[in-house]
């Protein structure tokens, strides 16, 4: 999915704009240790899975009042097919319901929702759902809320690079006309900012094929606290580590200095 009706922006010469920003404009979370949750109360897995959705509720409002621009959650990988029938179809129908029950409180906010991935694996009730949410909430200027679902940044490498093969075709580029500008342009979320901050709740530290290209400049921050604990103090914790970070982009410390002091 390219978003193609959204605006696009020239997300690829950020990095020479060096500056020290007490708050990231996108953060993007790998919402991990849900199961794990709900094994240490002896509960099934699916309860991990809805404790989860309370947690991501507050991390939107949490956002929202911060001035967070965007927050994009890696909620369905691509390769989480390969868990138990069973669960998956209780995270199918857990997502479908979460849609239903949430996409007023987001309008309502001045929210907007977008979703990511290839959707066209999923029940076409729920696609309808997904297209229902972004069309109701697509106008929104608060805070864009990205959901990745059967989402793999391979994957999303992969369409940008077929998307450019078209456009080789049909308008004859040339070799050289190929640049990682050009192939960002057909990114999933091409007309918003690269994340600045990544945190992975779970304590696992890997990026799991998650937003491959987005990730080139994004600061790392990995917690062991459990989604359904990353509650409003966790996020905070992470935005203050990101808040003491010098992002030099290739640069020297003493140029990214100057240039703040300029």
């Amino acid at each position: 999915m390219v978003g193609s009706a959204y605006p696009t922006v020239n997300r690829m010469s950020k990095p020479s704009a060096v500056t020290l920003n007490p708050m990231p404009r996108h953060v993007a979370i790998i919402m991990d240790g849900n199961g794990r949750w709900a094994r240490k109360r002896l509960l099934p897995r699916v309860a991990g899975h809805q404790a989860g959705v309370d947690a991501v509720r507050g991390v939107v409002e949490s956002c929202a009042k911060k001035g967070i621009e965007v927050l994009t959650l890696f909620a369905f990988s691509s390769e989480n097919w390969r868990r138990p029938a069973s669960e998956v179809g209780l995270l199918m129908e857990l997502f479908l319901q979460t849609l239903k029950r949430e996409v007023k409180r987001l309008h309502s906010n001045n929210v907007r929702l977008r979703v990511i991935g290839e959707r066209t694996a999923f029940d076409p009730k729920l696609q309808q759902r997904i297209a229902e949410a972004e069309a109701t909430t697509r106008d929104n200027t608060g805070l864009t809320v990205v959901i990745a679902a059967n989402y793999g940044g391979r994957w999303d490498i992969t369409q940008a690079a077929r998307n450019v093969a078209q456009k080789v075709e049909i308008v004859a580029l040339k070799s050289n006309d190929i640049t990682p500008e050009l192939l960002d342009q057909h990114l999933s979320m091409s007309d918003l900012p690269e994340p600045d901050l990544f945190i992975r709740t779970g304590g696992e530290q890997r990026v799991s094929n998650f937003l491959l290209w987005q990730l080139a400049y994004t600061e790392l921050y990995f917690t062991d606290t459990l989604w359904p604990d990353f509650l409003a103090p966790a996020f905070d914790e992470a935005l203050l580590s990101f808040s003491k970070r010098q992002r030099r982009f290739g640069r020297t410390g003493e140029q990214v200095e100057q240039a703040q002091g300029a």
